[in-house]
């Protein structure tokens, strides 16, 4: 963040962060909600008790509203300081949302194997359009963030 004619230019990096943890939240709460508890397809962690499944849906709920909570404060501090670059924080929330969406489905479902999407299906499909769908959200996010840091070397100032 500079001063350009005395006006506060954006800051691109910290309002894409910002905006990408309040981007991981949600994307953690539309799992959670959508896929853990609407059509009960999975747990956060599968590989034990119906107990511990559901306390590491409370862990991941917890972990998911401190994000956003610590997100939206720092949005607005952003905003208060006149440094907030609204594309750049766009671009943030798409791409980090992806991130999280692809570690899902990458890490956590094949890797690590604490859950599947769904089970008694067969899983290809579901898994190439679980992961499909975090890819287009993390490359329209870094397309939106390259746009966003392209503005801000032309030094336009806060969007």
């Amino acid at each position: 963040m500079t001063e350009r004619r005395g006006r506060r230019l954006a800051d691109v990096r910290s309002s894409v962060l910002a905006a990408g943890l309040v981007g991981v939240a949600v994307m953690a709460a539309v799992d959670e909600i959508v896929f853990h508890q609407l059509l009960g397809w999975h747990h956060f962690y599968d590989r034990s008790t119906l107990s511990v499944a559901l306390l590491s849906d409370g862990l991941l709920h917890a972990g998911e509203l401190l994000a956003l909570v610590a997100g939206a404060f720092w949005l607005a501090d952003l905003r208060r300081l006149g440094v907030l670059h609204r594309l750049a924080a766009w671009g943030g929330f798409l791409a980090c949302a992806g991130v999280f969406q692809l570690f899902d489905g990458l890490v956590d479902h094949k890797v690590l194997r604490v859950h599947q999407i769904r089970y008694g299906v067969h899983l290809p499909p579901y898994d190439l359009a679980w992961n499909a769908a975090g890819a287009l959200l993390l490359v329209v996010g870094l397309v939106v963030i390259g746009r966003a840091r392209s503005a801000g070397r032309r030094g336009y100032g806060p969007q």
